[in-house]
């Protein structure tokens, strides 16, 4: 079949199909598959390390992985998808999700553990641009702002709710239930997007050519200076392993520069986004705040451990959290329409590190330890909720027309590398201070006050780079 005669198949196909209800589900249960289950694995640390025999050490790796090739990836998997089908990578999304479960499931050792939580960072990555994607192909108008409300709301519902969630599954029946009901979700989801045509760009081959070198180059860059941070204190900060993976992460950071600075265009990264001042800082801010998802491993591990919580009494705590977030996410809105974005993006880091700040009064008593990680998380949510919108509209408001698809792409990664990274600094922080002899209460406030040091970094790269009139008269 010649190239027009399969264009004008799916375009008939794509024209006949009536967007529903079942395909929204779909959609969503796909993007809870990373954000509620893949995430709920912040909060059972403890039961997970003493289940399948994995030092703290691994698991943090492990957890941070995901996050980590989730981000890599997300650029490449959107693109593979634009060309050889957005349903199809969907499918792909979600047979990675079930193979990733099945092998936390089975896991006996970190080996199989790391795998797993690696496989699922790869499904993520095939499932957010791809459903994205299907909303905007498959519905219009205020159709779409609905299919794209719940699609955030899987996503912030999602990561708002996984703790608790997590923690209710793993106290009342095990930890390894949150991956089989996962697997559930990704088979209903897969049932519910069958009969969807496929869609894809109209002309593969007037794609650039994919920087699969820069990709490679990036990966080991990322991943040698993870282990570093995770396994620096394993294996000794002056051992021959630390020292010879400081060195290749070094050396191939180097060469990554160099590689994309070369390319005309195509690189794997466009570094002349970053000239545009704005755009850095949006990028920059959001690496920075999305660090602080590190409170949630330390705030979580430190309640068990030195609190004697449960994974779900741990969850409970969380609530704040989760109705602020979705509630100031609009509000944020409102406020950049009215001031600009400038003002909300710098309330968001202020008001994200005082909840920070508040957890790390790991000295007061149970009570009023309690009430402090309370108020902590509502004022984690607020913050995140006055930052998500406007920080977002500066990026892609800032990017060129024709590369607009480019920078969002970057933009999202430094999301997922932000929170990779931030949990990798902040549990490693906790574990080392622990092996030295502290206790888990100051491990836990010099962990949490880390987090405290992203929102700081985060305010004053919004304070230097965003301009004063930056979302305003739009």
């Amino acid at each position: 079949m010649s190239n027009l005669n399969m264009l004008n198949t799916q375009n008939s196909a794509i024209e006949q199909f009536k967007s529903h209800n079942r395909l929204t589900f779909g959609i969503v249960l796909g993007v809870i598959t990373f954000w509620l289950f893949a995430q709920s694995i912040v909060n059972v640390g403890p039961a997970v390390q003493h289940s399948i025999g994995i030092t703290p050490a691994s698991f943090n790796l492990a957890v941070s992985l995901t996050a980590l090739f989730s981000g890599c990836f997300i650029v490449v998997a959107g693109g593979l998808a634009d060309r050889f089908g957005r349903v199809r990578f969907t499918y792909l999304g979600f047979i990675l999700s079930i193979i990733g479960c099945l092998c936390l499931i089975c896991a006996q050792g970190e080996v199989l553990f790391i795998t797993g939580r690696i496989i699922q960072g790869l499904s993520a990555a095939c499932i957010m641009p791809s459903t994205l994607a299907l909303v905007k192909t498959y519905y219009q108008g205020k159709d779409r702002q609905r299919a794209l409300s719940f699609w955030s709301i899987g996503s912030w519902g999602g990561s708002g709710t996984c703790v608790l969630a997590g923690g209710a599954i793993a106290t009342y029946l095990g930890w390894q239930w949150i991956f089989i009901i996962s697997i559930s979700c990704a088979v209903l989801g897969m049932l519910l997007l069958k009969g969807t045509p496929e869609t894809k760009i109209d002309d593969p081959s007037r794609l650039p050519k994919f920087d699969y070198v820069g990709l490679f180059v990036f990966v080991i860059t990322l991943v040698t200076l993870n282990l570093v941070i995770t396994k620096g204190s394993t294996f000794g900060w002056t051992s021959v392993m630390t020292l010879s993976l400081a060195t290749i992460c070094l050396v191939f950071l180097i060469l990554f520069f160099v590689i994309e600075n070369h390319k005309a265009n195509g690189a794997f990264i466009d570094f002349s986004l970053f000239k545009n001042v704005p755009y850095r800082g949006a990028t920059l801010s959001n690496f920075l705040l999305n660090s602080v998802a590190g409170t949630l491993i330390v705030a979580s591990t430190y309640t068990q451990q030195g609190r004697g919580f449960t994974p779900f009494e741990n969850g409970l705590l969380t609530i704040g959290y989760l109705v602020s977030v979705l509630c100031m996410i609009r509000v944020g809105e409102k406020i950049l329409q009215k001031v600009g974005a400038k003002k909300p993006m710098l309330l968001g880091p202020l008001i994200t590190g005082t909840g920070i700040a508040l957890m790390t009064l790991t000295f007061l008593p149970d009570m009023f330890y309690i009430i402090s990680v309370l108020a902590g998380y509502i004022l984690l949510g607020l913050g995140l909720g006055f930052y998500a919108t406007p920080s977002i509209d500066t990026a892609i408001a800032s990017a060129p027309e024709d590369k607009v698809g480019v920078a969002s792409g970057i933009y999202k990664m430094a999301s997922s590398l932000g929170g990779a990274f931030g949990v990798a600094i902040s549990a490693s922080t906790y574990a080392a201070v622990i092996a030295s002899g502290q206790s888990v209460a100051t491990a836990a406030a010099i962990g949490l006050w880390i987090n405290v040091g992203f929102c700081l970094l985060c305010f004053v790269s919004i304070l230097i780079l965003v301009p004063n009139n930056a979302g305003k008269n739009k």
